[in-house]
């Protein structure tokens, strides 16, 4: 039997001059293994080429996958694609400085000071783990989001923003411009604005498809600026893109490092050589630890509170990404990886206890930051600071899954900085394409959420008839039960139900009398 220590040599991948190292060591795959996937991962390496290349990746839609190219536009298959980044990210600097120096400025004069980020998904977890991970005393402006259409939600966000309103930025992003949820911030936000006096359109900032329902509105109405997406990048791969870079560059964040670090990982990742190239490593890992099948979870712990969010950001990526029910062929595989996490050393005293002693139906994916912080620390005890009791916590966590058969990989980094942030997202990213390969899946559409989507604008189309129904009928009341058989839907009494409960709590022209599905009796507010 191999040493540990052996095996960890063997198994730890860290690309000269990356600042980013891979420790696979724990995962416990026979000799061989990798080997025996040369032939699949050749495939993906084949696939990954093309992609870049600007073949079709996403055939369900017909469309390039373009996220790799915002890094290095150099790589864009035509010159098209090549120069809108390079005028995009351009324009996304010149708006950061023209906000910083007061050219871009509220009516009242002074300067912006507050951004609100209005977008949802992609639009709003790629800003979010960005401005969590590079937060500074220095930063340039706060930033605040709606990233849900909850109406007490976004009550809170205005009331944080307090009286800075006035100074306040609004970016609403949507590709497409038909985002519901985006759709309702906007609205929301544009009504706190006019409350407050102000006009709207002289604090707000599209990030939208060119052409597009958001684009229109802001060309109308005169907003300060557009800023282009593109077809080619999906939300959920969008934080290289103006969706992430502009909230990042008027936070202050160095945007050419993020980009220069996310460059980099792809370069590094281009390599064929699986044992030196830490994205297919991890996709490989992946392929284990579920069976090419996603029977294992995988759990993230980030062991850095600036890092808090990854576990969030990667639920969208990978779960998006790899949850599809049919794979390239259209066979019915029901692909993916469950993936849910916190921080370390929180999760000491959370779910650790049953990662290392209840089902074990996970793999961990611990993050490592060797930085404690930006300056000297303090002992806590003799010889030993906060930051060598979170080493310790993590080392120890670690150490205790291994002990109980639980697997886990490391991915260590020097320090949160723009860079490294910038090469974990390429890293996750890349290992997603890969692994979609390896199980033969379109990993760039998304038609579960297509079809929630649609799922809910029946809802509500059947709240408008539920609606209509009562104002016609005057003063009649009836169950839930009556009224769907009132508008033709018996089979859609369960949702009636809902909606009716709703509307009565919102004293939104319904008025309830009892209790209980069967009990319970609405009609008009009048």
């Amino acid at each position: 039997m191999r040493s540990d220590w052996k095996r960890y040599t063997e198994h730890y991948c860290a690309p000269k001059g990356l600042g980013l190292a891979l420790d696979i060591s724990r995962m416990n795959f026979a000799d061989g293994f990798l080997e025996s996937m040369a032939e699949r991962m050749n495939a993906a390496f084949d696939a990954m080429e093309a992609l870049e290349a600007g073949a079709i990746a996403n055939p369900d839609e017909n469309r390039q996958v373009g996220h790799y190219w915002l890094r290095n536009p150099a790589i864009a298959p035509d010159e098209n694609r090549r120069r809108e980044t390079i005028d995009t990210i351009a324009q996304v600097k010149r708006i950061a400085a023209d906000v910083h120096a007061g050219r871009i400025a509220p009516p009242a004069g002074e300067r912006f000071t507050e951004l609100l980020v209005v977008g949802i998904g992609g639009s709003a977890l790629g800003p979010q783990l960005a401005y969590a991970a590079l937060r500074s005393p220095t930063d340039r402006m706060g930033l605040h989001f709606f990233d849900n259409t909850d109406p007490d939600g976004m009550d809170v966000v205005l009331h944080d923003l307090g009286g800075a309103l006035p100074k306040t930025l609004v970016l609403v992003i949507s590709k497409s411009g038909g985002t519901k949820e985006t759709r309702n911030g906007m609205l929301e936000a544009q009504a706190a604005f006019e409350r407050a006096g102000l006009r709207f359109a002289r604090h707000a900032i599209a990030v939208t498809g060119p052409g597009s329902q958001l684009d229109g509105v802001a060309e109308a109405d005169g907003w300060l600026e557009r800023v282009p997406m593109f077809d080619y990048i999906g939300g959920r791969t969008s934080q290289t893109s103006a969706v992430g870079l502009l909230p990042a560059a008027l936070q202050g964040v160095d945007i050419d490092a993020l980009l220069d670090g996310a460059a980099a990982m792809d370069a590094a990742t281009r390599s064929r050589d699986v044992r030196g190239n830490p994205a297919a490593l991890l996709a490989a890992m992946w392929h284990y630890a579920t069976g090419g099948v996603g029977d294992r979870d995988m759990v993230v712990l980030p062991y850095k509170d600036r890092l808090s969010l990854m576990s969030k950001y990667l639920q969208q990526l990978v779960m998006e990404s790899l949850g599809k029910e049919l794979d390239l062929e259209g066979r019915r595989v029901n692909q993916g990886i469950a993936v849910y996490g916190n921080k370390g050393s929180t999760d000491q005293h959370a779910y650790v206890q049953q990662l290392r002693d209840g089902v074990n139906n996970f793999f961990a994916v611990f993050i490592e930051v060797l930085r404690d912080r930006a300056g000297e620390s303090i002992e806590v005890e003799p010889g030993a600071t906060s930051g060598d009791f979170l080493q310790g916590f993590y080392l120890g966590t670690r150490e205790a899954l291994a002990g109980n058969g639980r697997e886990s990989i490391t991915i260590t980094i020097d320090d949160v900085t723009p860079r490294s942030v910038g090469m974990l997202i390429a890293l996750f990213e890349r290992a997603v394409g890969f692994y979609a390969t390896l199980v033969n899946i379109n990993a760039y559409h998304q038609p579960g959420v297509e079809a929630g989507k649609k799922a809910a604008g029946a809802v509500l189309e059947l709240q408008g008839r539920v609606l209509s129904a009562i104002r016609e009928a005057g003063g009649a009341r009836h169950t839930a039960e009556g009224w769907a058989a009132t508008i033709g839907e018996p089979d859609r009494v369960e949702t009636v139900w809902k909606i009716l409960s709703h509307l009565a709590a919102n004293d939104r022209g319904v008025a309830s009398e009892g209790s209980g599905p069967l009990g319970a009796t609405f009609g008009s507010a009048r």
